[in-house]
C-alpha cells in the first residue's frame, strides 16, 4: 500500500513543556526546499550540520542542528527534516510557524505514523506500537511494544495467515474439482489442519490478552462498610499516605484513584465511600452514589470486611448488591486484631483473602491473586503488545474456524468452510492492515500524539 502526497507537514516532535532540546520535524515533497529556506544548504542526507533557524526578515530565531533524511529511507518514506533546537516552547512554535509561512501545513495527531503505514514502512499493528511505546509505564511494557514494534506480533499473524490462506486455497480447489472420484475434503488431514489452526490460534491470544493487560492495566475497586480499611489498603497498594485514614468511620467522602502497578501489571485503583443504609447526609448520600457508578464499571471490585466482627448483616446486604457480571474478591481485614492467619481461601465459591492493611501481612497474597484472577503471567516470553481492537479480531478469526470447521464435520459442506476461511483470514488482516477501513485508521492515529 502506496500513498503520494502533496502537501508537507510540520509538528513539534518532542514532549510539551520545556527542555534542553526541542525538535521540529517536517515530512513530505516540500520538506527540503522550506528547511533551506529556514537554515541553508542541508547536509548529505543522515548529516548533522550546525545552523541558524532564521524568521522571514532573516532574524535568528535559534541555532541548533539540521538532519535531513532522504526517501523512501525515512521514518514516513518521504523526504523528513528534524530541526533540532532549544526546548523552548516559544521557539518551537516559531519555527513550525515559520515553516507553515512557507507552505507546510500543521500535522493531525499520528499523521507521521499514519504516513509510514500508508507508505508501507511498517504495517498497522507496528505503527501502533510507536504509541504503546511511547506510553509504556513499565519495563515490561515498553519491552512488549518493541517486540511488537520490531515486527513479532505481525509476524505470528502473517505466518498464520500464510497457513489459513494454503488451506483455503486447497478446500477451493477441492470443490473446483469436486467431479474428481477423491474426496479432498473427507481426507483426515483437513480436519487435522483445521485443529491445528485453532491451537496455534489459541496461543496467539493468549500473549494478545498479556499485552492488552500490560497496555490497559485492570480497574479494581475497594468496596465495604464505613471503616473496615478501604483506605489502609488503598495506602498500602499506592505505597504512600494517598488517603486519610482515621479511627472516624466515614473519612472517605468521594472517590480516590491511583495508578499503580503490581508485579508489572498496570493497576488504577479506587477508594470510595463506605456503603451503609443509615444516613440522611447529603455528602455521604453523593459518596455512595458514586461508589456504585464505580462498581458498575470496575473490572474487579475488593469487598473488604472487619475480620474481628466477620460477616455482618450489612456485609451481606453489601454483597447481594453488588453487580452480577463483576468478578469481586472478599478481603478480610484487619487480621493483626483478630489474631488470623494471612491466607487465601476458596469459602462457599469465594475467594477469601485474611490480610492486615495496616501492617502488610498477607499482601503478598494479593498482589499474586489479583494477577492470577486476570490470568496475567509477566514471566512468560514473547509477549507482545495488543490492543481490544486485536484481540477483537482474533476472537472473530476463531469463530469462523470453529464454524467452519463445524459445517465441514456436520454437513461436509465444503463451500461454507471456504467462506468461514474467507472471514477468517479477512477479520486477521485487520490487524496488519491488509484489510482496513479508513474509517478505521482515522480512529486508530488520531489517538497518537501530535510530532508521531
Amino acid at each position: 500500500m502506496t500513498e503520494h502526497y502533496t502537501d508537507t507537514i510540520v509538528a513539534i516532535a518532542t514532549a510539551p513543556g520545556r527542555g534542553g532540546v526541542g525538535v521540529v520535524r517536517l515530512s513530505g515533497p516540500e520538506s527540503t526546499q522550506i528547511a533551506e529556506q529556514i537554515c541553508g544548504k542541508l547536509a548529505q542526507t543522515r548529516q548533522a550540520k550546525f545552523t541558524h533557524f532564521r524568521a522571514a526578515d532573516k532574524e535568528i530565531i535559534d541555532s541548533g542542528i539540521a538532519l535531513y533524511f532522504a526517501a523512501p529511507a525515512s521514518f514516513t518514506g518521504e523526504d523528513v527534516i528534524e530541526l533540532q533546537g532549544h526546548g523552548s516552547p516559544l521557539v518551537m512554535a516559531r519555527l513550525c510557524q515559520r515553516a507553515v509561512e512557507l507552505g507546510a501545513r500543521m500535522a493531525r495527531p499520528g499523521e507521521f505514523s499514519e504516513r509510514a503505514f500508508l507508505n508501507g514502512k511498517m504495517d498497522l499493528a507496528q505503527a501502533e506500537a510507536v504509541a504503546d511505546l511511547i506510553e509504556s509505564s513499565t519495563e515490561v511494557a515498553a519491552r512488549s511494544a518493541m517486540r511488537s514494534l520490531q515486527g513479532e506480533f505481525s509476524k505470528k499473524v502473517n505466518d498464520f495467515l500464510q497457513e489459513l490462506t494454503y488451506l483455503r486455497m486447497f478446500v477451493e480447489a477441492s470443490i473446483d474439482f469436486a467431479d474428481e472420484e477423491i474426496d479432498f475434503l473427507g481426507e483426515a488431514q483437513v480436519d487435522k489442519q483445521l485443529q491445528q489452526l485453532l491451537a496455534t490460534l489459541a496461543g496467539i491470544q493468549g500473549s494478545a490478552r498479556q499485552g492488552r493487560l500490560l497496555r490497559e492495566g485492570i480497574s479494581v475497586v475497594l468496596a465495604g462498610q464505613p471503616n473496615a480499611g478501604k483506605s489502609s489498603l488503598h495506602n498500602r497498594l499506592a505505597g504512600h499516605d494517598a488517603a486519610i485514614v482515621t479511627e472516624v468511620a466515614g473519612t472517605t467522602r468521594d472517590v480516590l484513584r491511583e495508578q499503580i502497578h503490581l508485579g508489572g501489571l498496570p493497576l488504577r485503583i479506587s477508594d470510595t465511600a463506605g456503603l451503609h443504609d443509615a444516613t440522611s447526609d447529603i455528602v455521604e448520600l453523593e459518596g455512595i452514589r458514586r461508589t456504585q457508578n464505580e462498581l458498575a464499571q470496575a473490572d474487579h471490585i475488593l469487598l473488604l470486611i472487619d475480620d474481628q466482627l466477620g460477616m455482618t448483616e450489612q456485609d451481606t446486604k453489601i454483597l447481594s448488591a453488588l453487580p452480577s457480571d463483576k468478578a469481586f474478591t472478599l478481603i478480610r481485614n484487619k487480621i493483626d486484631q483478630s489474631g488470623h492467619a494471612a491466607e487465601i481461601t476458596l469459602e462457599n465459591g469465594i475467594s477469601v483473602i485474611y490480610l492486615s492493611a495496616k501492617n502488610g501481612e498477607g499482601m503478598d497474597l494479593l498482589t499474586q491473586h489479583l494477577c492470577e484472577v486476570v490470568g496475567f503471567h509477566p514471566e512468560e516470553e514473547g509477549i507482545f503488545m495488543a490492543r481490544h481492537r486485536h484481540l477483537d479480531a482474533l476472537q472473530r478469526a476463531q469463530q469462523a474456524i470453529e464454524a467452519g470447521y463445524d459445517c465441514l464435520t456436520g454437513m461436509g459442506a465444503g463451500e461454507l468452510l471456504a467462506e468461514e476461511l474467507r472471514i477468517a483470514q479477512s477479520a486477521l488482516g485487520e490487524i496488519t492492515g491488509t484489510f482496513t477501513t479508513e474509517d478505521l485508521l482515522d480512529r486508530i492515529f488520531s489517538s497518537f500524539c501530535i510530532g508521531k
